[in-house]
């Protein structure tokens, strides 16, 4: 007897990493030309979004491994386009800052970034778009036993 698969088609782990990976593509060429990673990329987004942050958090909002995240953000201090420095309140905590250079250069690239996500929207639609996002986040949340934003 042969096991019962689900089709790769109908895989919800594979049509995921598929899209990803449709959507990261256009994103991945712009930022190729701009010098760093999308890694990096998502790292100086939540700097920026988000304020002055500690590693652990980063690693969580980027969706990044805290060991990666070590050697992400040494590239970006290398590169002067984040600032290091530790917690007032705890010493042993580092606290991590998106600098000018970086938030120039999020600024300077984000319209490319948001063409090639508006081109995603065109295509499948506003709607679905927005639903398709939704459903992600009730994914996400449900696969972390809690509620969506």
């Amino acid at each position: 007897m042969t096991p019962q698969y689900t089709k790769t088609s109908r895989s919800l782990p594979i049509a995921l990493l598929r899209a990803r990976e449709r959507v990261m593509g256009p994103i991945r060429d712009m930022l190729s030309g701009v010098g760093i990673t999308e890694q990096q990329w998502r790292v100086l987004r939540v700097l920026e979004e988000d304020g002055p942050m500690e590693p652990t958090r980063i690693a969580e909002l980027a969706c990044l491994l805290l060991p990666s995240l070590t050697r992400i953000l040494q590239k970006l201090d290398e590169k002067q386009l984040i600032t290091r420095r530790q917690d007032s309140e705890d010493k042993r905590k580092q606290v991590v800052q998106i600098s000018k250079a970086g938030a120039a250069l999020i600024a300077a690239h984000l319209p490319a970034s948001l063409a090639v996500l508006e081109q995603t929207r065109a295509q499948i639609g506003a709607e679905r778009y927005e639903a398709l996002l939704d459903l992600l986040n009730e994914l996400e949340a449900a696969q972390a036993g809690s509620e969506p934003d």
